[in-house]
């Protein structure tokens, strides 16, 4: 079926980077962290990782909560798996943690993103985003970036209460926009194979970005529509794949 000219983004991994939450863990612990033999970027990629599987099984169990409090309230369950560290909370304070959830509020573009978006734009596309976080501080990032993004077009499972992977937490945005354009399959596009995967199952088109993962497995996720190494790269084939089709 005909794709229409609507792209919904999902952001945090995707668009936004996590530099700044790993280098708010350098600063704070780094010393410490690698004193154990840890790498400060080893700790936070596995308490993401685990935030977004705890989240995720929270929300299939029918027990939703803001990913944002269940992030926060795994940190010394992953400080004290990472091996070595016998006590997490007299290794890392409260205020320790404090001032990371802080920077994580701070979390800024990828190179390449605003780019991606404006290329999308010019083509004639409405960029969408569903998102796991809450709605101010993902609004706050696009502010900061100044990337204009309308209010309406950014959309948070939280409003539902149903986390993706899970097919109903796509479905609704999909159904409004394939109405709207006259049964034409909008596109989904993300740095998380899980999620585009997800999304494409839902009914969606979609376009995976390469930029946080790495390797395309499409063994275990399935064959995508587009696929590119940068956001800009996968912007244009996008574009490519809709005057084509």
């Amino acid at each position: 079926m005909t794709s229409s000219k609507n792209v919904v983004f999902d952001i945090v991994g995707t668009l936004v980077s996590y530099d700044n939450l790993y280098n708010a863990i350098d600063r704070r612990l780094g010393d410490r962290l690698r004193a154990e033999g840890i790498k400060p970027w080893l700790l936070g990629s596995a308490w993401m990782e685990t935030a977004e599987r705890e989240y995720t099984n929270l929300s299939i169990s029918g027990r939703y909560l803001p990913y944002s409090q269940v992030f926060e309230s795994l940190f010394y369950r992953i400080l004290g798996m990472m091996g070595g560290i016998e006590n997490p909370r007299a290794f890392a304070s409260a205020e320790d943690l404090a001032y990371i959830m802080h920077e994580y509020q701070s979390l800024t573009m990828r190179p390449g993103a605003a780019e991606c978006v404006q290329k999308l734009r010019d083509a004639g596309f409405t960029v969408w985003a569903l998102t796991a976080a809450d709605l101010k501080r993902v609004g706050g990032y696009f502010q900061k970036a100044g990337i204009e993004f309308p209010a309406e077009n950014l959309l948070s499972c939280d409003s539902a209460g149903v986390g993706k992977p899970d097919l109903a937490a796509y479905r609704p945005l999909l159904e409004k926009l394939t109405v709207e354009n006259g049964g034409k399959i909008p596109w989904f596009a993300a740095a998380h194979l899980w999620d585009v995967s997800a999304a494409r199952r839902a009914g969606f088109k979609g376009a995976y970005c390469t930029v946080l993962e790495q390797e395309a497995l499409t063994n275990l996720f399935g064959e995508m529509d587009v696929i590119d190494d940068t956001l800009p790269g996968m912007a244009e084939k996008i574009i490519a794949h809709q005057a084509e089709n």
